[in-house]
Order: C-alpha cells, then sequence, then structure tokens
C-alpha cells in the first residue's frame, strides 16, 4: 500500500458535495480494507518443538523374540562388558544398578545409586560402568564385578557420558547446557556451548554430542576443550554411537531415520530411514552391526556397518516400550531392556 493513496483520500473527504460524498464512499471503502490488509500483524511463527522423546509403545501384538526375564521396575538405560560378561541394567524404586549375569540373565549384584539413570557407558572393557545420575547431578563410576562407586559432582542433570582415549570423561548435562570433563574424580573443566545435551559418543579423543534443543551434532576435542564442528542431525535427534570405521551414528528419533556422520572433519555423509521412531541404540563391533529399538512398534532392527551405506540385517519383536538396548560382541546376543514392564529379553541373531 503507497502512502499517497492515503493522502489522497484524506483530500477528497473534505468536499461538502453530498454526490461528491457518494462517490467518495465508494472508493473509500475498498481503500480502507486494503489499508486494513497492509497493517495487518502477521501471524506468529509456531514454537519450535522440544526435545524428541520415544514412543509411547503400544501394546504386544506378537511375542517378544528370545526369552523375557523379570528384572526391575523401570529398566532403562544398559551396557555389556566382555571381559566380565556382566550386563549393568539401570532401575529405579529404588534408584541402582543391577549386575545382571549376561549368558543366564540373572541378577548377581545391586548397587545403590544416588539417582536415576537412562544412559550407561562403560569407561573401557573391564569396566568402570559410566553412570550419570540424572536428578542426584552426579556421575558415578561403578567398578567390574565387585560394584565399587566413585561419586563425582557434575553439572545439572547429567545424561550422558563417555570416556576419549586420552582418559577424560565428557559429561552431558541435559538441564545445565554445559558439558562437564571429568578426570580423576573431579571436573577439571566446562564447556558451555550446548543448548541441552543428549547422547555422548567418542572416536579417539574426539567426542561427539547430540544436542537435543538445538537439533545438532557437535564435535569436541576433549583434551583441549575445543568445540570442532557443528552439523545439523535432523528434526529430532537424540543419541548416537561409534562404529569401528570412525563414523558417528545417530538416532534420529523425530525423523524416523539413521544419520551417518565423519567424526573429523564432522560431516553428514547419509540418511537411513527408519520408520517407528528409533530411539535405544547399541553397536557389536565384531559383526559391525548397529542394533536401533524402534519404540513405535515394538521392535529392534540390526544395520550393518561393514559399507559406505547402512543395510538392514536383522530385524525382532520386542518387550514393550524397548526404550534401551545393549549386545554382548562375543556372542552377538542382543539385550533389550523394557522400561514399561521392568522386563529384559535376550535374543541370539548368530
Amino acid at each position: 500500500m503507497r502512502p499517497e493513496s492515503v493522502r489522497g483520500t484524506k483530500t477528497l473527504v473534505t468536499d461538502h458535495s453530498a454526490p461528491h460524498r457518494a462517490r467518495v464512499t465508494a472508493l473509500l471503502v475498498p481503500l480502507v480494507l486494503a489499508l486494513a490488509g497492509c497493517s495487518e500483524v502477521p501471524a506468529e511463527a509456531p514454537e519450535p518443538p522440544g526435545a524428541a522423546e520415544p514412543a509411547d509403545s503400544p501394546a504386544l501384538a506378537t511375542d517378544p523374540a528370545g526369552s523375557v526375564v523379570a528384572l526391575a521396575p523401570d529398566a532403562e538405560g544398559m551396557v555389556f562388558d566382555p571381559v566380565t560378561g556382566l550386563l549393568a541394567v539401570a532401575v529405579r524404586d529404588p534408584n541402582r544398578l543391577v549386575l545382571v549375569d549376561g549368558a543366564t540373565g540373572t541378577p548377581v549384584r545391586e548397587v545403590p545409586l544416588p539417582g536415576h539413570a537412562r544412559h550407561l557407558q562403560l569407561a573401557a572393557p573391564g569396566g568402570p560402568v559410566l553412570v550419570p545420575a540424572e536428578d542426584s547431578n552426579s556421575l558415578v563410576e561403578v567398578a567390574l564385578p565387585g560394584g565399587e562407586a566413585t561419586v563425582t559432582p557434575v553439572g545439572t542433570y547429567p545424561h550422558d557420558a563417555a570416556r576419549v582415549a586420552s582418559g577424560q570423561v565428557l559429561v552431558g548435562d541435559e538441564r545445565g547446557g554445559t558439558l562437564s570433563i571429568v578426570a580423576d574424580g573431579a571436573v577439571t573443566s566446562t564447556l558451555d556451548s550446548q543448548t541441552q545435551p543428549g547422547g555422548v559418543a567418542v572416536v579417539g579423543d574426539i567426542a561427539g554430542v547430540v544436542d537435543v534443543g538445538a537439533f545438532t551434532l557437535t564435535s569436541y576435542d576433549v583434551p583441549a576443550g575445543e568445540l570442532l564442528d557443528v552439523a545439523d542431525a535432523g528434526p529430532g535427534p537424540t543419541h548416537l554411537v561409534a562404529d569401528t570405521r570412525g563414523r558417528f551414528l545417530v538416532a534420529d528419533t523425530r525423523g524416523d531415520a539413521v544419520l551417518t556422520f565423519t567424526a573429523d572433519p564432522l560431516r553428514k555423509t547419509a540418511r537411513y530411514p527408519l520408520p517407528g521412531t528409533p530411539y535405544g541404540l547399541a553397536y557389536d563391533a565384531t559383526d559391525q552391526v548397529l542394533w536401533v529399538t524402534l519404540t513405535a512398534i515394538n521392535e529392534v532392527v540390526g544395520l550393518s556397518t561393514a559399507g559406505d551405506e547402512l543395510t538392514e540385517v536383522a530385524r525382532f519383536p520386542t518387550v514393550r516400550q524397548p526404550n534401551t538396548v545393549a549386545v554382548d560382541p562375543t556372542t552377538g546376543r542382543v539385550f533389550v531392556g523394557g522400561r514399561s514392564t521392568g522386563d529384559l529379553e535376550l535374543i541370539d541373531p548368530r
């Protein structure tokens, strides 16, 4: 709308001739309507979506594959240690780490935790288990097989943690928007370049961190405390692992896909569509297979990482709400935790 059109309308209105006023009114109405259209306040942009979450899994339509054993409430967060043959599982009510014989599925020891955990990693084969105890703002390192625990205060609501080759542990403080670098039982430095850090994985001394608030993957040189690169990671990334080819594999939970990135430099190289709300990840370095849980359809899928592109090699029905998965690289056994039932599923794909 040009300003001179409005000024011309005002000049015409000053004429007192009735017939002329009628003509002016006829001219004025469309101009006023057009002016209203020009001055309309644009509709506000929709709020960006929050962090992606696993789907609310439906009731089972198919019996789970393999065998199922009852474990404990809210089983979520698992990692298998090939040296001791123990599967570590985080459970709640009360918060504790259950150490399970991977061969039988039988619990052999319980370790009290100061808070609940959703993700576990091994610092190295043989342990300790890295346990980000979210609501206690602490990292718990649990020795294997004895269960001795060391507690280190970190940032707000630690979600995931991984140890780089030089020995430091990088902890993603999800609600604090920070990364804590831990060495010898103490935080040595803090990085504040994240909005809401989620999954963490490492390739040598380089760590990849999914920002579930900004929907990005960021790489860091942890010993140097330096941010290296940032890449788009889809509409809803959550977790990641590293494969034997030095790549980061990211679950784009909201985008129904697995994304592949080179670690150094950080570059997205492929997107593998995987409908079903992918969430839990575990990597079998022996068979070079990525195991992904599909929470919307109660399934776990095996994707070969041996080639440049991912290919599906296995698919099994699971227990309900399969938020977490682990794998024994010596036997290929896959463990799936049912969050809603507290069950543990054992699958032998080989």
